[in-house]
C-alpha cells in the first residue's frame, strides 16, 4: 500500500462505529497536517453489512479497514489489532435491542420479597389493545423465583432530621434518637430511608437460608440474577445484602433494581431490573468478543492483570495514557464501559444519529423545531428536537415496561430492507424485514424483495454509485437484474388477483408510497398528536436509505424545508464524534413541595452537583467543560403520573410552575386543589466535547452566494421514475465534485459514496459547508 509520507502520532486516530440492523457505519478522524495547518485532520468513512459470514464482527472489521488506510499498510483479517495509534473508539449497538426483541437474552432469576411472587407477571394490567378480547401478553423475562422472607414498611416522611416523623425523631446517621413510638411494636427497628421516610424493619433476611437459595439456584445453572425488593428504592440494605450472598453464591452477573433505579413504583423498577439481568450479560458477551479483536490495552485498567496494570501505570506516569472505548446510552450521552449496562443500550444505536442531526441542524436564533427521520435498513427511527433533548422515563419495547431515561424516539418497521408483499389484495411494505443477511433481492444472496429492489428498479439508486460489498465474497454491485425478475413476478401476481392491467412502473411505486406513508405515521405522532403543527417544522433526513424518500415525506407532512448532512447516511456514527460525556446521580424523595422543602431539596441537587463534578472531572473534563442540569421528578398529590422537570431556565427555582406549564401541555389541564409530591431528585452533568461546532447551516445559507450548477458537473444523465410524469431524464451530480453555493433544481440526483438523494421537479438544492439545504415549492 506504500509508505506512509509520516509517522502516525499515538493516541490520534479516533473511531465511530454504530452498528445497524442492515449496515454498520464507521466514521474517523485522523491528523493530516499542512504547512499552513498543522493541526488539520481528515475525516474516513466505512461503510459494510452488519452481519456478513467473511468476518465475525462487522465494527471490529471497520476499525481494521480504518487502521489499513490510515497507516497504509495491509492488516490481515483475524490479526488482533494494535491500539497505540487510537484516541477512542465510540460504539453504538443495537445488540441488547435486537436480544430483547427476539427474546434471545440471558436465563436469570428473580429475588422478590416474600409473597410478591407473582407481582412482575401481574403488571399494571394496561391493555395494549383496549377492545381486544384475547389479548396476549409477553411472558415475563425471568424463569425462576426466589422468595425473600423479608419486609420493611413506611411510618411517614421528614424533609429534616431534626423534625419528627409521627412523632419519631432521628439522629444525623438515620437512628431514632427520641419521640413516641407507640405505633411501632417493642423490638422493631426505625431508620431514616434515603427519600427522607421513616421505615420500620419487620423483618431482616436470614443468611443463611438465603445463601442456601441461592446457591441452589447457581447449581440449576443460572449465572444471572435480579433482585427487587419493596421499598429498596429509600432502604437499598437488604438488596444490598442479597448482592453480597449472590456474588459469594457464584452469581457472575447481579441487577440490583435500588442501584439501577432508586424510584418509587415497584413495578417498573422490578420489571427494568429484571430487563437489565436479562440483557446485560448478552452484552458483555458481545463486548468481550469484541475486546478480542485488540490488544489488553483497549479494555482498560479494571480488565488488565496485575502485571498487564503495573505496565500501563508506569507508562501514565511517563505521559502516556490508554485509549478510551465509550459507549452511546439510550439518553444520548456517552458512557464508559463501567457505567454502560443491557438497561441504558435499548436505544444505543439510534440514539446517535439523535444527537448528529440536533447538533447539525439547530439555530439557537431561529429555533424552529427539526424532525429527525433515520430511515435504515430495518427499521425508520423518528424524533423532535427543539432545543433539547427530549427524553422519557417509561417506554415499553417488545411488551417489556422499562423505567429507564431514553430519548423519545419512535420507531417503525419500515426501511430499505422492509419486505414487499401482496397480502389480502393489499401492498404490503413490511413490517419483515430482509435484514443485512440475505438481505434484498439485489445484494446476491438469495433474499426477499424489499423496498431497496423497488427503489432500485425505478433508477433511484445506481449500482455504479452503490458501494461493491455484495454477493458471497462481498465484492459484488446491486444485481438490478435479479430485482426487475423479482418484481416482475409480484405485479403478475396483483394483475392476477385484481384483473387490472397496471404498468409495473405503477406497481413498484405503489410500494413505495404505502412505505412513505408507514414512515410518515410516527412523525405525526410526534407533532399533531401532541398539539404540534407538522408544517411548522424541519425535516432533518438521514440513513442510507434516506435520501431516497425525504422530499416525498416532507410534501405529505407539508413541510417546505429538508437539511441532509453530507454524513447522513453514516450519521448515527457522526453523531458519536460529536456526542458528550454523561454522568448522573439521582436520589428518591418523598417531599410535600413548599418552600421550606425546596430549601432542603437545594441542599439535597447541591450535595449531588459536587459528586456529578467530581466524577467528569475524574474522567478528564476540565470545569469550564463541566455543565450540570437540575431536575425534580414531581407529581400532583393523589395522582401516580409523574414528570421529570427540569429547572427553570432563568435560573430560578420555580419548579412549581414549570411542572404546572408541562402538565397543563401534556394533558390540557393542570389539579389546582392539589398539592405536589417530589418523587425524585436527579443531577445529570454534561462534559463536553465540543465548545462550538460554528455557525450553524441556517446562518450560512442567509449569506451564501448560490449560482445555478453549471452543465459539466452533471456526472451523467438516467431515467428516475416519479408520480405524475413517469421516467424522466435526470441528472446526476455526484456530492463531492459539487461546490459550497452550488443549486440544483430537480428533478436530479445527488450522490456519494454511501448516500443517494432523490429531488424531484418541485424542489431545490443548495450546497452548503455541511448540508445540501432542500427547499419545496
Amino acid at each position: 500500500m506504500g509508505e506512509p509520507s509520516y509517522t502516525v502520532p499515538d493516541r490520534s486516530i479516533r473511531i465511530c462505529a454504530d452498528r445497524g440492523g442492515t449496515f454498520c457505519d464507521v466514521h474517523a478522524s485522523y491528523p493530516s497536517p499542512t504547512p499552513s495547518d498543522p493541526g488539520a485532520r481528515k475525516d474516513l468513512v466505512v461503510k459494510l453489512l452488519s452481519v456478513d459470514p467473511n468476518y465475525p464482527d462487522a465494527p471490529t472489521e471497520g476499525i481494521r479497514r480504518v487502521l489499513e488506510k490510515v497507516e497504509r499498510r495491509e492488516i490481515p483479517r483475524g490479526q488482533v489489532l494494535n491500539t497505540d495509534k487510537i484516541d477512542y473508539i465510540r460504539l453504538s449497538t443495537t445488540v441488547a435491542t435486537n436480544a430483547l426483541l427476539e427474546r434471545k437474552g440471558q436465563k436469570h432469576a428473580l429475588a422478590i420479597t416474600s409473597g410478591f411472587r407473582d407481582l412482575l407477571l401481574i403488571g399494571t394490567q394496561a391493555r395494549p389493545r383496549i377492545f381486544d378480547l384475547a389479548i396476549k401478553r409477553p411472558p415475563p423475562l425471568y424463569t425462576a423465583v426466589l422468595e425473600v422472607d423479608e419486609r420493611v414498611t413506611l411510618v411517614g416522611y421528614t424533609s429534616d432530621p431534626e423534625a419528627g416523623v409521627n412523632g419519631v425523631k432521628f439522629d444525623a446517621e438515620g437512628r431514632v434518637t427520641s419521640g413516641n413510638l407507640d405505633e411501632v411494636p417493642k423490638g422493631q427497628e426505625v431508620v431514616k430511608g434515603l427519600s427522607g421516610e421513616a421505615v420500620r424493619i419487620l423483618r431482616r433476611p436470614d443468611r443463611a437460608r438465603v445463601l442456601e437459595d441461592l446457591k441452589r439456584l447457581r447449581g440449576e445453572g443460572y449465572t444471572s440474577l435480579a433482585v427487587v425488593l419493596v421499598h429498596s428504592y429509600t432502604f437499598p440494605t437488604h438488596e444490598l445484602l442479597l448482592g453480597e450472598l449472590a456474588q459469594e453464591a457464584g452469581f457472575e452477573h447481579i441487577s440490583l433494581s435500588s442501584q439501577l433505579l432508586p424510584m418509587i413504583k415497584m413495578v417498573p423498577r422490578g420489571i427494568s431490573c429484571t430487563a437489565d439481568a436479562y440483557l446485560t450479560p448478552i452484552l458483555r458477551l458481545y463486548l468481550d468478543g469484541f475486546f478480542k479483536g485488540f490488544d489488553r490495552k483497549l479494555r482498560g485498567k479494571k480488565h488488565l492483570s496485575d502485571g498487564e496494570r503495573a505496565a500501563v501505570e508506569k507508562a501514565e506516569k511517563e505521559g502516556k495514557t490508554l485509549p478510551r472505548v465509550e459507549f452511546m446510552s439510550s439518553d444520548g450521552g456517552l458512557l464508559d464501559l463501567d457505567n454502560f449496562n443491557g438497561l441504558k443500550s435499548i436505544l444505543s444505536g439510534p440514539a446517535g444519529g439523535v444527537v448528529g442531526y440536533a447538533l447539525t441542524s439547530w439555530d439557537e436564533e431561529e429555533q424552529i423545531p427539526i424532525i429527525g427521520i433515520d430511515v435504515g435498513g430495518t427499521s425508520t427511527d423518528v424524533s423532535r428536537f427543539a432545543g433539547r433533548y427530549e427524553t422519557v422515563y417509561e417506554t415499553t419495547t417488545a411488551g417489556i415496561t422499562i423505567q429507564s431515561p431514553q430519548l423519545d424516539i419512535n420507531t417503525v418497521a419500515a426501511g430499505g430492507g422492509s419486505c414487499l408483499f401482496w397480502r389480502n389484495g393489499l401492498f404490503n411494505a413490511g413490517p419483515e424485514s430482509a435484514g443485512a443477511h440475505p438481505g434484498p433481492v439485489c445484494y446476491r444472496k438469495g433474499g426477499m424483495l424489499a423496498v431497496t429492489d423497488a427503489n432500485l428498479y425505478l433508477g433511484r439508486l445506481l449500482p455504479e454509485y452503490f458501494p461493491k460489498i455484495f454477493g458471497p465474497h462481498e465484492d459484488e454491485p446491486l444485481d438490478g437484474e435479479a430485482s426487475a425478475q423479482a418484481l416482475h413476478a409480484l405485479a403478475e401476481e396483483i394483475r392476477r388477483d385484481t384483473g387490472r392491467e397496471m404498468d409495473l412502473d405503477e406497481v413498484v411505486y405503489g410500494f413505495i408510497k404505502v412505505a412513505n406513508e408507514t414512515m410518515c405515521r410516527p412523525i405525526r405522532a410526534l407533532t399533531e398528536a401532541r398539539g404540534f403543527s407538522t408544517a411548522k417544522h424541519i425535516l432533518a433526513s438521514f440513513g442510507g436509505a434516506g435520501g431516497q424518500h425525504a422530499v416525498e415525506i416532507a410534501r405529505l407532512l407539508g413541510m417546505k424545508k429538508i437539511l441532509i448532512h453530507k454524513y447522513s447516511s453514516i450519521l448515527s456514527a457522526y453523531g458519536l464524534a460529536l456526542a458528550d460525556r454523561i454522568y448522573e446521580r439521582q436520589e428518591p424523595s418523598s417531599a410535600k413541595y413548599s418552600d421550606e422543602s425546596l430549601a432542603q431539596l437545594r441542599q439535597r441537587i447541591d450535595s449531588l452537583e459536587v459528586d456529578v463534578r467530581a466524577e467528569l472531572s475524574r474522567q478528564g473534563f476540565p470545569d469550564d467543560k463541566i455543565t450540570t442540569e437540575f431536575f425534580l421528578n414531581m407529581r400532583f398529590d393523589g395522582t401516580d403520573t409523574a414528570l421529570m422537570v427540569l429547572a427553570p431556565a432563568d435560573g430560578g427555582w420555580d419548579f412549581a410552575r414549570r411542572f404546572k406549564e408541562e402538565y397543563k401541555q401534556e394533558f390540557g389541564f393542570v389539579l389546582e386543589d392539589k398539592g405536589i409530591i417530589v418523587d425524585d431528585i436527579k443531577v445529570r452533568g454534561t462534559g463536553k466535547t465540543y465548545s462550538s461546532l460554528g455557525p450553524s447551516v441556517h446562518k450560512e445559507i442567509k449569506t451564501l452566494k448560490t449560482r445555478a450548477v453549471p452543465e459539466d458537473k452533471i456526472s451523467l444523465r438516467t431515467k428516475v421514475f416519479f408520480e405524475g410524469p413517469g421516467r424522466v431524464d435526470t441528472p446526476v451530480y455526484e456530492l463531492d465534485k459539487l461546490d459550497v453555493g452550488d443549486q440544483i433544481q430537480g428533478p436530479a440526483m445527488v450522490i456519494d459514496n454511501t448516500q443517494t438523494i432523490v429531488l424531484d421537479s418541485g424542489s431545490k438544492g443548495t450546497v452548503t459547508s455541511g448540508h445540501l439545504y432542500i427547499t419545496l415549492e
